[in-house]
């Protein structure tokens, strides 16, 4: 009897172990603190396969995550047990992080308005753009904590001194103070088709009605498997001028003027200081200490970005989202039936070496004339160090770099930063802090990555002169 049980228990151990995890899954799936206990002990505890050449696990920021002081079901209204809470799981995910971000920042705004806490989530990552080899994922669908990239009210920081507004909350607490049972779904199909066409701020008005005018404290809005577009803010509304209309309201917002990098991102940042301190001659003239206070960011995306261009061109693109503006210079003028506009859109959008040479010293000569004139001549401008904000690692890029050393730049790229693993991680927002903090940006008008860059420049007051594009 006992050798029996001895031979059956390598079968009885595995079949404990599955009936286990049956239950462990039916209890958390139905509990929702069990849930987020589990949660929690997953990405805490998890054994550290991110070593030798894997993703980082944010052990002490999921800690700190978990800790905010929001986190209580003790605080008095609107936060606490008897708050009021959005959470938008209809929100895009598994994209390129700026078409994430877009939607991110106007569900808050959105949530702010409609006086509920937001439910900030992990960025998703489209599996094309995770930069760590796939046999050291941590899951099936790679994650970064959003406070890994971004820090401010939309990941749960603070708002100003004596705004009332609940301060936004992780989808691990929504779970906990907004049980399933006390949920109330809106459906995206239920609310969408009335304002299908209509510009971004009627867009807003819709939703905020709905979400002011529910009487339950936990709202979910979700979507129907296979719709298309199912965003609250959506691409279509990104992609065109109906979403100007936004900006007043959206600017002023304490989502956008509270915004900031991590600070894993603006760490990032200290770090690679050296890389941009001058190295040329002294000009003779006084320049400025702060390196960014002398630096043109020129974003220069390559890659599988030629098929891209070439696409939207053959669909007469205009600019994306607010780079659509028209008051900023170098505006695209679409031109669906000219003799050409197809060699002069790739133009644009995929710039040859000459291109990008002589974009870099029209935005110089631009620039140090409009400093020139604001001064009376009584100072002189400096820009003449060059970061390049790139995914192109070929010898196409050795060249460009030769070739803007021969125009006078100093040049540093995206692929000299020296990041741990974490600042790896969320290498895409440190490019985008540098091009924030540059005295001068050039951008890809078509591009999400860029139309963020120059939103942040915008709420930051930046004179449209040095908002460019190529």
């Amino acid at each position: 009897m006992i050798l029996t049980l001895f031979r059956c228990r390598p079968r009885c151990v595995l079949f404990a172990a599955l009936l286990l995890i049956v239950v462990l899954v039916t209890i958390t799936g139905a509990h929702p603190k069990l849930r987020h206990f589990a949660h929690i002990q997953y990405n805490y505890y998890v054994a550290d396969r991110g070593t030798g050449g894997g993703p980082p696990l944010y052990t002490a920021l999921r800690k700190w995550e978990a800790a905010l002081p929001q986190h209580n079901l003790s605080l008095p209204f609107p936060e606490g047990k008897s708050g009021r809470y959005v959470k938008f799981s209809n929100q895009e995910r598994v994209l390129g992080w700026n078409n994430c971000f877009n939607e991110v920042l106007m569900n808050a705004h959105l949530a702010y308005v409609s006086e509920r806490a937001y439910v900030f989530q992990d960025y998703e990552w489209a599996h094309e753009h995770y930069q760590w080899p796939e046999d050291r994922w941590l899951s099936i669908w790679p994650r970064t904590p959003l406070t890994a990239i971004v820090s401010g009210p939309v990941a749960g920081g603070p708002f100003e001194e004596g705004d009332p507004a609940p301060r936004a909350v992780s989808a691990n607490w929504f779970d906990v103070v907004c049980p399933r049972r006390e949920r109330r779904y809106i459906n995206t199909r239920d609310v969408k088709p009335a304002v299908a066409e209509a510009s971004g701020l009627e867009v807003l008005k819709h939703w905020q009605a709905i979400l002011e005018g529910a009487p339950e404290r936990c709202i979910e809005v979700v979507y129907t498997k296979g719709e298309w577009f199912p965003q609250t803010f959506d691409l279509s509304l990104f992609g065109s001028p109906r979403l100007l209309n936004l900006w007043p309201s959206f600017s002023a917002s304490p989502i956008s003027r509270l915004l900031r990098g991590s600070p894993i991102v603006r760490s990032a940042v200290e770090r690679n200081m050296q890389l941009f301190l001058p190295r040329g001659p002294r000009p003779p003239h006084p320049t400025p200490h702060d390196p960014f206070a002398r630096m043109l960011a020129l974003h220069l995306r390559r890659g599988d970005y030629e098929g891209h261009c070439r696409g939207l061109g053959s669909g007469n693109a205009v600019f994306y989202s607010w780079n659509l503006f028209p008051h900023l210079p170098d505006r695209f003028v679409s031109e669906p039936n000219a003799p050409g506009k197809d060699e002069r859109f790739l133009a644009r959008c995929w710039p040859d070496r000459d291109g990008v040479v002589r974009k870099a010293a029209a935005v110089r000569a631009d620039y140090l004339a409009h400093m020139h004139n604001a001064t009376s001549g009584a100072s002189e401008g400096t820009l003449d160090f060059l970061y390049i904000l790139t995914n192109e690692k070929t010898a196409w890029l050795d060249g460009l770099k030769d070739a803007l050393r021969a125009d006078g730049w100093t040049i540093a790229t995206s692929q000299e930063l020296v990041l741990d693993k974490e600042q790896t991680d969320v290498s895409m927002a440190v490019d985008m802090e540098i091009a924030r903090r540059a005295a001068v940006f050039v951008g890809n008008g078509w591009s999400s990555f860029t139309s963020n860059i120059v939103y942040q420049r915008l709420v930051d007051k930046r004179d449209p002169i040095t908002i460019r594009f190529t």
